[in-house]
């Protein structure tokens, strides 16, 4: 399988650990972030990963050859001007369309600033048997940005929790990991620096099949503040997470 880190944000609230350093280069417990998201793709059948880039572009590269790419096929994805995550796949785009033995092979999506012990193989296999266009994994956890899924779990909008929720929705959090068919990549019509979510509601709502995979039962952590980084660090070191 293959898989893009989304690596390029400035992390702006990770100051001031990414003062002179890009946040996927911030370390937890001696492994940088993006050390880690990379091990724990290659421990579910990824070699191939392309990371976008675009704070300390140079340092992350020169990092990625320091170490060889950690033993992995690793292409980089240069933003001039930051594309979000929707242009950021969408620049990226001919990584996961060069073989066209692959083009019906699914392939991950990753925040570099999210850690976790969610299943990687099962969401793929939940994916694989439903068909999905793309598959969430999703908890049921407080959130600044809720997406809204209906009985059978299909995405259907997004919920700012001021007002009252849709019929039959439910509101629940996005962990920054997906599983996505290459069959979006033709149909993100989207221009310059958008948001992905922007073309999941817009496929949504024209029938395509988006679903959330319940990731509840696992640890999960956004490394996207000192504080959290810190605890996940502790969490490590009291073997929460290995």
């Amino acid at each position: 399988m293959k898989a893009m880190i989304l690596a390029a944000g400035l992390g702006t609230r990770l100051r001031p650990l990414t003062n002179d350093r890009a946040k996927a280069l911030v370390e937890v417990g001696g492994r940088t972030l993006l050390e880690i998201t990379l091990s724990r793709l290659r421990e579910f059948g990824v070699h191939d990963v392309i990371v976008n880039v675009h704070h300390f572009a140079d340092m992350v590269v020169d990092y990625l050859k320091a170490h060889d790419n950690f033993g992995m096929r690793v292409e980089v994805s240069r933003e001039e001007v930051l594309l979000d995550t929707g242009g950021g796949l969408k620049k990226a785009a001919w990584f996961f369309l060069e073989d066209s033995g692959s083009l019906d092979e699914p392939f991950f999506v990753h925040n570099v600033d999210v850690i976790s012990t969610i299943d990687l193989g099962r969401i793929v296999q939940v994916h694989n048997a439903s068909h999905a266009l793309a598959t969430l994994a999703i908890q049921d956890r407080e959130t600044s940005r809720y997406l809204l899924f209906d009985e059978q779990l299909r995405f259907c909008g997004r919920y700012s929790g001021q007002v009252e929720l849709p019929p039959h929705a439910q509101a629940l959090a996005f962990s920054g990991i997906h599983v996505i068919s290459p069959r979006l990549l033709r149909m993100m019509t989207e221009e310059g620096p958008f948001s992905i979510i922007d073309s999941y509601l817009r496929l949504a709502a024209q029938g395509e099949n988006i679903l959330a995979f319940r990731a509840d039962q696992y640890y999960w952590r956004d490394l996207g503040r000192p504080e959290n980084v810190a605890q996940a660090a502790q969490d490590f070191k009291d073997k929460v997470l290995s």
